[in-house]
């Protein structure tokens, strides 16, 4: 047995979210998570949200809920840290689903496979290739996962008058082994950026029926000789913040 054999849609899981978590009465149905702390830092410290709850990953990891008045219609909106790496994002994001959380708007950064994007431009990945683990346990085997809120993801952030670019993303949890080779064949296949998260992430939306909106902002960049680390680890407070404000907005009309 290997990993394209584990999906299993005929029995149930013997550990559930619900047995680890509890559902929270009141709890805000559009939910944004971020994997920068300083993002969650400055919300903390523009809007001082009230703490709801908390989830568990080795420490505790609070969640705050905020009321958003955008130019979308006012709402209640949840927002944590989630933690880097799609397995335990994916298992923070079924926890929050148990507590009762409905949609979700994740964004953090990415590394590039095509330098003419520059540090800090938005993308929104359409499809992500499984390079990783956990998304062979939510679907069916196969080399891509289609994310489906990406056409609507892309006209709200249209709407809202953000520049982005779409395309096919290439997910993988093991960081340093993203070989010279693996990234070539990634770019051939279409892939403008890698990240950690995504395919895992579309693969629990779409298995339990919820919607996860996800976007990314260039750091790094893969395409080239040497790896380039261009704003990777000293992207300002400033722009953080700026990217929680986006995604709060977004979260507001989904």
């Amino acid at each position: 047995m290997s990993i394209i054999d584990a999906y299993d849609a005929e029995t149930e899981e013997i550990l559930k979210p619900s047995d680890m978590t509890r559902r929270v009465p009141g709890f805000p149905e559009v939910v944004v998570a971020a994997f920068q702390q300083s993002a969650v830092d400055s919300l903390v410290a523009s809007r001082r949200p009230d703490v709801i709850d908390e989830l568990r990953a080795g420490t505790a990891v609070p969640i705050y809920a905020v009321r958003h008045d955008g130019a979308g219609a006012p709402r209640d909106i949840a927002v944590y840290r989630t933690p880097l790496g799609g397995s335990i994002a994916a298992a923070m994001l079924e926890e929050i689903v148990a507590k009762g959380g409905r949609k979700l708007v994740f964004f953090g950064s990415c590394g590039v496979l095509d330098s003419a994007l520059a540090a800090g431009r938005f993308i929104v990945p359409t499809e992500a290739y499984r390079d990783e683990g956990t998304s062979y346990h939510y679907a069916p085997a196969g080399d891509w996962i289609k994310v489906d809120t990406a056409a609507r993801l892309g006209e709200i952030m249209a709407d809202i008058g953000v520049q982005f670019v779409s395309g096919r993303v290439w997910t993988t949890d093991a960081l340093y082994r993203e070989t010279r080779g693996n990234a070539q064949k990634r770019k051939i296949d279409g892939c403008i950026a890698v990240d950690m998260e995504c395919a895992s992430l579309a693969a629990v939306s779409q298995f339990r029926g919820v919607p996860v909106y996800h976007f990314l902002y260039a750091e790094d960049s893969l395409d080239g000789q040497e790896w380039d680390r261009r704003t990777m680890g000293s992207v300002p407070p400033d722009d953080h913040a700026r990217y929680m404000e986006l995604a709060l907005e977004i979260a507001a009309r989904v």
